[in-house]
């Protein structure tokens, strides 16, 4: 009686404990006070994976995306980083070598058809993986380019370097412009390398030697660098484009309100420009300046931090993340591009005919990364204030030497970051 008994308490007992609490696991995003469809998605993306297992709970904490690299490094320096990490894809490489990550560990058989610029490596390692890619194309109307007989550019056949500068002056010259392009010299920071060092790849210079890491030298300041410099300052010297004194609600509304002819821009804003100009909208290739038709690659990604106690954890949440469905509802909520082919075919602006699917081809077929270096987010930096300087009329070739000394100093100043 006494042993049925214990048997019947301990059956009881076991039926009655409560579930195994779910373990936490902090995530930290760079978008707080946005209100966008992005936070949004963000949020729900956190709540069907916490619903949809029992041993991980993610709690999201957001910041003003101006203050998040400061507050990760703040973190850092007081091991208080949380599991997983937002980060921007060109800042991750210095968040590799400074220690605040930790390499993906995640089957990188199922990265084989993203487009390469979500997927953010350093030392032969993924560390970070992104759902979504942006892409610049020349935007403009198909009606502008017929008015002055320029040639409609392909993908396969992008303007030459002097069929894009006549262009511009051929616009110029009619009068019916204030300016023939935008470049958007309004936006400082991140916007300078990403929209504007492709140009200089597309000459054949680059910010920095990507054989070594270790300088400069030569492609910043080398012929074709400075072939460059030239070609970018005349074009504000001859007034193609407005110069770093543009006034910022030009350069959102320039294009649509016919202020500009042709606006340097990404796929983030393309939407308003399908809704104002219908098939009369293009979406064009850089120019080929000799080397190629370049834009920017890689945008924000996640990734598991150094010192996170639940790796496997924050692991089991990107890999959640990385299915078609989230990269189709990131694209159709936010307008940039989802990683692979198969996620844009189920969006409304990437799959086959759709207003945006140009964009896909743009980032597939010609995205650079930016350099892949702990030493970028310096690196970027010197590269703005080069071509800020050079815009306002600075002597070419001393702009780009003084940039290439700053740029050496810092690499030995951390010892070759880790290259």
């Amino acid at each position: 009686m006494t042993r049925n008994m214990t048997l019947a308490a301990i059956c009881v007992a076991g039926l009655a404990a409560p579930a195994a609490a779910q373990t936490e696991l902090s995530l930290w995003y760079h978008g707080a006070g946005s209100a966008n469809a992005e936070e949004a998605l963000v949020n729900q993306l956190v709540e069907e994976f916490n619903a949809s297992q029992s041993d991980w709970q993610v709690v999201i904490e957001t910041f003003p995306q101006l203050a998040y690299n400061d507050a990760v490094g703040a973190a850092a320096l007081a091991g208080e980083l949380p599991d997983i990490l937002d980060v921007d894809g060109p800042v991750m490489p210095n968040w590799a070598w400074a220690g605040y990550m930790q390499p993906l560990g995640i089957d990188e058989a199922t990265l084989e058809d993203y487009l390469p610029g979500t997927i953010g490596r350093w030392n032969g390692e993924v560390y970070s993986v992104g759902l979504w890619d942006a892409a610049v194309a020349m935007t403009t109307r198909r009606s502008t380019l017929e008015a002055y007989g320029i040639r409609v550019p392909t993908l396969d056949a992008p303007w030459t370097g002097d069929e894009f500068t006549e262009a511009l002056m051929t616009i110029r010259d009619s009068g019916d412009f204030e300016y023939p392009l935008d470049l958007g010299m309004a936006w400082r920071g991140e916007w300078y390398p990403y929209a504007f060092s492709p140009l200089l790849q597309s000459f054949g210079g680059d910010i920095i030697d990507r054989s070594t890491y270790q300088s400069a030298e030569g492609v910043l300041n080398g012929d074709a660098a400075i072939a460059f410099g030239e070609w970018w300052q005349m074009l504000f010297q001859e007034n193609l484009a407005p110069g770093t004194s543009q006034d910022a609600a030009d350069r959102d509304a320039g294009l649509l309100n016919g202020t500009y002819a042709i606006s340097w821009n990404g796929n983030w804003a393309a939407l308003p420009v399908v809704e104002a100009f219908g098939d009369d909208a293009l979406f064009l290739p850089a120019p080929d300046f000799g080397n190629g038709s370049v834009i920017g690659g890689a945008s924000w990604q996640f990734g598991v931090s150094a010192t996170s106690e639940n790796p496997d954890g924050a692991r089991a949440f990107i890999e959640f993340a990385l299915q078609d469905r989230w990269f189709s509802a990131f694209s159709d909520g936010t307008g940039l591009i989802p990683p692979t082919a198969s996620a844009a075919a189920d969006t409304a602006n990437y799959a086959a005919g759709g207003a945006l699917e140009v964009f896909y081809g743009l980032s597939e077929a010609q995205a650079l990364v930016r350099p892949v270096t702990p030493g970028y987010i310096v690196q970027a930096l010197i590269f703005e204030n080069a071509l800020a300087d050079i815009a306002n009329g600075a002597d070419v070739l001393d702009a780009l030497d003084a940039a290439v000394d700053e740029i050496g100093a810092d690499i030995e100043a951390n010892d070759g970051y880790g290259h």
